[in-house]
């Protein structure tokens, strides 16, 4: 309403225009300032690039086709446990399994569905966090049984907005007992509009009573190759140049976890300008540089630790850290053991071209055992570095070892050699290597070893075991000792040695067959020969056996096609229904049981048992009996006489030893050691 003198203009005119004259005193007017435009806050790429589909998810193939076919059916459950790794995409499943519950379609009259749409109401509010039916707790931070009540009392309600209430507990082993059996009942019979989304990374903190009442989803850690290419896709969008081996340091470094895969991408893209190269992400992460742990696992394995110290040297200076380059070589090692294993990997582009190539090669020179025996002293060794003062010294202390034990024979061989006779290679005390032995001629300067037909070997005790059959133990004094060497590298030699025709071996008994088993690596027929069968008849060629119902049906053929391709001879294995000798590894552990009984027998071992209370007998040694705790004669029994002779038992001390008061007042001149 206009006053007086017409000073308010009609509300249906429109505002006076702003003078454009100076002002009635010759003052300029003021400039309008536009609003200062605030800049969008940054988001890193795991938030920028989370799934809001089940297309997105990427690695988790099986769990996606169940739930689009759930959907499809409208088998839908009522409460779903996620479990995995962290960064696989627990939680952003659980809010896609939200939006898909709620999704109304662009229309508004769409229903559940797999595909949401991603524009009506329910799925941007979803997305945006901020829907008041989809409720979010952290069960790290909320783990009490208050906390629980009050979803229980929120799930009475019928809800606001939404189709169904989505209650999504994240880390739910978190909560404790009481808030555990607080949720049971509801957690069992929900109303129709409530559903429950779990997710945790300690799935067996998780009480049973809760898993059976939920359909459970084990999201799989992420291969490498598919990181690598969700990496380089991402990449692409946002313009960044980097390069395919930083990509695939990056997807090693994340360990099947996505969103840590992209945090690290997203430090190595602000901490580079242009190019990203493999050095400048190694060097973010501090990793040591690939072709630097090959070439250090091929100068631990070759024996030179000059070699090997000079490439730690260069890595420390560059600021590396010698335990994670142990970690390294360590993974190194386990690829190259894959490879020796499963020839079919050099073909596969799971692996970088570095492995496929390099690790190959070291996979085609070096052996098992060797690999093997790496692997045990690198396993150790990574411990002492982490408990050792001295990061530096502690690793360079491993490597040493791992150099000077690179042209030693393995146990195994050892033993071989010892068992049929054969000389023992010796080991120069200064260099290291192998007398008779040549260090040239290996590729990447590895070295090889040749057995010195002039190397000098103990001779065996008369009670050593036969070829083939290794000694279960040897009596302290009456073992064979002799030192060894030989190197795990298949050395590609110039002239190949001219080996020996393998002699047929002698098949006296039934203990020799399941020996035989061993020497060939059937594990699985040498365990049941040694578990599960009983012999009741022994006249080569014919064995007729019971077996135990564990055995194979298999077994008698598998046998007799051992023996015969061994032999040359044709074998008739027989099964029967009569009783039959006790199994070889009863007989062993009743052996054995005898043993421990007569050296307990023994008066000076009495002695010493009441001179150590809680000392207790663990194994006693025999140099007479074979690996299944037997006598080598067939006949040989382990018995003592009536009299007391121990004519069975390993020479302990003399009978008449007696014992002198207070020497075992000091620990340090016991003339005995525990083994405990």
């Amino acid at each position: 309403m206009s006053g007086l003198f017409q000073d308010d203009p009609p509300l249906d005119d429109p505002p006076p225009p702003p003078p454009d004259g100076p002002g009635l005193f010759g003052e300029s007017l003021p400039i309008a300032m536009p609003e200062p435009v605030q800049a969008t806050p940054y988001r890193v790429l795991a938030r920028k690039y989370r799934p809001t589909i089940f297309d997105d998810l990427i690695g988790q193939e099986a769990m996606v086709r169940i739930l689009r076919n759930a959907f499809a059916t409208g088998r839908v459950a009522h409460a779903f446990m996620l479990t995995g790794v962290r960064g696989v995409g627990k939680t952003t499943t659980a809010r896609i399994i939200a939006r898909a519950l709620n999704c109304t379609g662009p229309d508004g009259t769409g229903g559940p569905t797999a595909d949401p749409c991603g524009v009506c109401a329910n799925c941007t509010g979803i997305l945006a966090d901020r829907h008041p039916d989809v409720v979010e707790m952290d069960a790290a931070s909320r783990t009490g049984v208050d906390d629980v009540r009050e979803i229980i009392e929120a799930t009475r309600f019928r809800p606001m907005q939404a189709r169904t209430k989505v209650f999504v507990i994240d880390e739910v082993h978190m909560l404790s007992r009481n808030a555990f059996n607080a949720l049971l009942k509801t957690l069992e019979e929900p109303p129709p509009h409530v559903k429950f989304v779990f997710a945790t990374t300690e799935l067996r903190k998780v009480p049973i009573t809760v898993l059976s009442r939920c359909q459970r989803f084990d999201l799989r850690r992420v291969r490498v190759a598919e990181l690598h290419q969700h990496f380089a896709r991402i990449a692409a969008k946002e313009g960044v140049t980097i390069e395919p081996a930083a990509l695939d340091l990056i997807a090693r470094a994340a360990d099947g976890s996505v969103r840590d895969g992209l945090s690290m991408l997203d430090q190595a893209i602000a901490q580079a300008e242009g190019l990203i190269t493999v050095e400048q992400v190694a060097d973010m992460l501090g990793l040591s540089d690939r072709d630097a742990v090959f070439d250090l696992l091929e100068s631990v394995m070759g024996g030179k630790p000059a070699a090997a110290l000079a490439i730690t040297d260069r890595a420390h200076e560059r600021g590396a850290d010698l335990g994670t380059m142990l970690q390294d070589l360590l993974e190194l090692l386990h690829t190259v053991t894959r490879l020796k294993s499963i020839p079919g990997l050099r073909d596969s582009q799971e692996l970088p071209e570095a492995e496929r190539t390099r690790g190959a090669s070291l996979a085609d020179r070096l052996s098992v055992p060797a690999l093997a025996r790496a692997w045990q002293m690198l396993l150790k060794g990574v411990g002492e570095v982490e408990a050792a003062p001295d990061r530096r010294a502690a690793a360079e202390m491993v490597l040493i070892r791992l150099c000077h034990v690179s042209d030693l024979p393995t146990p195994a061989d050892l033993i071989r050699r010892i068992s049929t006779g054969g000389s023992v290679p010796s080991v120069s005390p200064a260099s290291g290597g192998v007398s008779g032995g040549g260090s040239g001629g290996a590729p990447n300067g590895l070295s090889s070893a040749v057995s010195s037909g002039g190397a000098s070997a103990s001779m065996a005790p008369s009670g050593m075991a036969p070829s083939g059959m290794a000694p279960s133990g040897i009596a302290p004094g009456g073992g064979a000792r002799a030192v060894a060497g030989g190197a795990p590298m298949m050395a590609a030699a110039a002239e190949p040695a001219v080996a020996p025709a393998p002699a047929t071996p002698q098949l006296a008994t039934f203990r020799d067959v399941v020996a035989l088993a061993s020497a060939r690596r059937e594990a699985m027929l040498h365990a049941h020969l040694l578990h599960s069968t009983h012999l009741v008849r022994f006249a080569p060629p014919v064995i007729e056996l019971r077996t135990e119902p564990d055995a194979p049906r298999d077994l008698a053929a598998r046998l007799a096609a051992m023996l015969t391709e061994v032999t040359g001879t044709r074998w008739t294995i027989a099964l029967s229904a009569a009783a039959g000798d006790a199994t070889l590894a009863d007989q062993g552990n009743a052996a054995d049981s005898a043993r421990k009984t007569a050296a307990a027998d023994h008066p000076l071992v009495r002695a010493i048992m009441a001179a150590f209370p809680g000392a207790r007998i663990d194994t006693v040694h025999d140099n007479r009996v074979d690996a299944y705790g037997l006598m080598h004669a067939p006949a040989a029994t382990i018995a003592l006489a009536e009299d007391g002779d121990m004519a069975s038992m390993p020479d302990f001390a003399p009978i008449d030893a007696e014992l002198v008061d207070g020497e075992f007042d000091d620990e340090s001149s016991s003339p005995w050691e525990s083994d405990a």
